[in-house]
């Protein structure tokens, strides 16, 4: 895809294919029986429609720099190095059936699921069309089966395990998903959350994505195991492991556990191993660049998920023009969509429109 020196992180500008990684990307599938099937299944629009979530996570996340850059907005929360975490679990689900709860880095689930982009970006702008009418820049739709996240972390597994729950109640084959970041496990909110899914053998997946670090603390400093590879076990749940750059792993592994949902086998945990390209939000980049060695950025942007998927379209063979082709409509999609959402800017919430729709009023 086109690189953007203005935008992109350093070691994505001038990125070249890393042939043992290009390789470990296609043996992870490859190694895994049941998931080298789920990706056989796959059909070329399947493959298509991937590569363009990716796309417009990373274009999203792009033109909210741009906005910031420019002024448009103070700040934004990117999941830049992280898309393949969030659009390749989305994509094993069922649009219209199943439900999502993202956190920050996983926004490109409220497109995937079916919400605009330019909704997406008028929540940044906290205008009276905005998804949640200005009252939040979190973004959701329930009627897109998207649960508009909070921003105290942890706090959805809880949420979601509710909503799991009714399905199990109504005998429904639904599968309710959130994604919990490796500080998030600390929390009490994810801990009872996680528990009361296991008791109960609800249908709910549980994304544990482990970027290496809870807003400006490293992984070593607040998990003392190191990894997570026997988290679920501590809860008697099933768990599994998949790369969190390697949106066909994503997306096997959580197809996998969307089936076990779905035939009354309870919840699944699903570690994923990524890393955050980039600050908490865009006002601590320097900070982030402080917190870990250049050597670990180095490293995790040669798996830059976009390009590393790219590689394997083209070993599949996509020729560059078919590549091009999807990241042109996906580009002008991205910047309609900007622009559209722009003209929205003045159109601020009326003060008493702040009591509509909650739960309590006037005293009440």
């Amino acid at each position: 895809m086109q690189r953007f020196p203005a935008f992109d992180p350093p070691e994505y500008i001038d990125w070249k294919a890393d042939p043992g990684l290009v390789r470990a990307f296609r043996q992870t599938i490859a190694g895994d029986a049941e998931r080298a099937a789920i990706v056989a299944r796959l059909t070329k629009d399947d493959h298509r429609a991937l590569y363009a979530g990716l796309l417009r996570a990373r274009l999203h996340d792009i033109q909210l720099k741009r906005w910031v850059r420019t002024g448009v907005i103070s700040k934004a929360w990117l999941g830049t190095g992280e898309e393949a975490t969030t659009i390749g679990p989305v994509h094993a689900l069922e649009r219209g059936r199943d439900i999502v709860a993202p956190m920050i880095r996983n926004a490109a689930a409220c497109c995937e699921m079916g919400m605009s982009v330019a909704d997406m970006l008028r929540a940044y702008l906290g205008s009276e069309d905005s998804p949640s009418r200005g009252r939040d820049l979190h973004v959701g739709s329930f009627s897109h089966g998207v649960l508009q996240p909070v921003s105290h972390v942890g706090d959805m597994v809880p949420v979601i395990t509710g909503i799991a729950l009714t399905f199990k109640m109504k005998g429904e084959q639904r599968v309710a998903l959130t994604w919990v970041g490796d500080g998030s496990t600390k929390t009490t909110a994810a801990h009872e959350g996680t528990n009361f899914a296991a008791v109960q053998k609800v249908p709910a997946i549980f994304i544990l994505e482990n970027n290496q670090v809870a807003l400006g603390t490293r992984l070593e400093q607040h998990h003392l195991p190191g990894t997570f590879q026997d988290w679920g076990a501590s809860y008697g749940m099933w768990s599994a492991q998949f790369d969190g750059n390697n949106v066909l792993d994503a997306y096997a592994a959580t197809v996998l556990a969307a089936e076990r949902c779905r035939r009354g086998e309870g919840p699944a945990l699903l570690v994923a191993e990524t890393f955050r390209m980039g600050g908490h939000a865009t006002h601590d980049e320097r900070e982030a660049r402080e917190t870990f060695p250049d050597a670990l950025f180095k490293e995790w942007g040669r798996r830059d998920p976009i390009g590393q998927y790219e590689e394997y379209l083209k070993e599949a063979g996509w020729g560059a023009a078919e590549l091009e082709a999807v990241e042109g409509e996906v580009a002008a999609e991205v910047e309609r969509a900007a622009a559209e959402a722009v003209k929205s800017k003045g159109r601020m919430p009326k003060g008493e429109s702040a009591l509509e729709g909650v739960y309590a009023k006037n005293g009440q």
